[in-house]
């Protein structure tokens, strides 16, 4: 991107909490945290001050399935840029004083995540939609694994999941190819590049359907979920499935948001997406609303996922839905993290790059025919899941209710 004077480099690793045994659930979070805390070449300060002095758009993540680290700078700083990750993310000390701060400061962000209704939903649901997969299991783990990660453990870990083999090095922005290709070639060498196949690679987890009721009466509004199963990202059909969602509840045209939001004035928030991991996939409709409405825009939401199973898309929502999936892929190749962060999806998920024409070429093939054959296979009366929580007191939502 030679038109901009800035760039982005990042390090991102085909390793998240889905490939944690249960013991350890949590320590790729773990080490997204603690990788900051120093190295043998610099301390937490010293890092602290390189990321500033660099600009100070540093951000790390740990996902399901992967767990990246991202720098934001200027173009002339990719060399200083490229030392700070690699030190920190193959050099890191795991000092056991930093290690027991860190556990206290992760279990103070999972206390942030119980005082957030959407994101202690969210974490509940998983549990009930995935109860014997790691998918299920909370990514930052809980209080309880995260006091066992000393150094022995978080060392061992991150020595044989954070390495060569898993590694992605992405960068855009002003950035050469061949100053990428030499900084990678002094960094890792000969360490080892071969890619340790996880046992996520070869399971096939579907969602379970639950309904799920938690009571917090001190919560103004209630906050809800209805789920299905849907295809996984290294699905082709996966073009199909974001546009139907889109149709449904991907924007402020979207079907939801007019009947729920528009018309009736019932929630402020509400939207459908989908969480799409390389095996299998959810589709969520989600919504905020006052307790004693949560039972009409339940019925409101399987009505309209009735609707598309009976009477399918038109031609026109399908139109809107492309028009707005090739804004959101043209928009986003304007800036360089963004575009960073595209390549590396396409490392981690595809191991190929997947060029924009072709995807806008995927986007433009499918028809309204896939997108309903989608929704008659997965919006089924018994593959629908339910899961709210607030004051919710007299609410009662079984399968009868969740029927298409």
């Amino acid at each position: 991107m030679p038109g901009l004077r800035s760039a982005t480099l990042g390090f991102f690793y085909r390793i998240g909490s889905r490939n944690e045994p249960a013991e350890l659930t949590g320590i790729s979070h773990f080490i997204e945290h603690t990788v900051f805390k120093g190295t043998s070449r610099r301390s937490a300060f010293e890092i602290s001050v390189e990321q500033d002095r660099l600009g100070g758009n540093l951000d790390a993540f740990t996902s399901h399935e992967e767990t990246g680290f991202a720098i934001k700078f200027i173009d002339d700083q990719l060399e200083a840029a490229f030392d700070l990750l690699a030190d920190m993310l193959i050099h890191p000390s795991f000092d056991e004083k930093e290690l027991r701060n860190e556990q206290r400061v992760i279990i103070e962000e999972m206390k942030m995540t119980d005082d957030s209704p959407e994101e202690l939903l969210g974490e509940l649901f998983s549990k009930e939609l995935f109860p014997n997969d790691a998918l299920g299991r909370p990514i930052a783990g809980s209080p309880k694994s995260v006091k066992s990660f000393n150094r022995e453990r978080t060392l061992s870990y991150h020595t044989e999941n954070f390495c060569a083999g898993n590694l992605v090095i992405v960068a855009a922005g002003n950035v050469d190819h061949g100053q990428m290709l030499k900084l990678a070639e002094e960094t890792i060498g000969a360490r080892s590049r071969q890619f340790r196949e996880s046992s996520s690679e070869t399971r096939d987890p579907r969602a379970a359907a639950p309904i799920f009721i938690r009571q917090k009466p001190d919560l103004e509004q209630a906050h809800l979920i209805l789920s299905t199963p849907i295809v996984g990202a290294r699905d082709e059909r996966r073009y199909a499935a974001d546009l139907l969602t889109n149709i449904i509840g991907g924007g402020v045209s979207s079907r939801l948001w007019q009947k729920i939001r528009e018309d009736r004035g019932l929630a402020y928030s509400v939207g459908a997406s989908n969480s799409l991991y390389r095996d299998c996939g959810v589709f969520s409709i989600f919504a905020g609303t006052s307790p004693d409405t949560v039972g009409e825009v339940v019925d409101i939401a399987v009505a309209e996922l009735g609707e598309v199973v009976r009477n399918g898309i038109t031609d026109r929502e399908l139109t809107l839905a492309k028009q707005q999936a090739r804004a959101a892929v043209l928009l986003s190749l304007e800036d360089s993290a963004a575009r960073a962060g595209a390549l590396a999806q396409s490392e981690v998920v595809y191991r190929r790059q997947i060029p924009v024409d072709e995807t806008l070429a995927k986007i433009e093939a499918v028809r309204t025919d896939d997108a309903v054959d989608l929704a008659r296979e997965f919006f089924r009366t018994e593959s629908i899941g339910f899961a709210a929580l607030g004051d919710l007191t007299g609410l009662v939502v079984d399968r009868d209710r969740l029927a298409i």
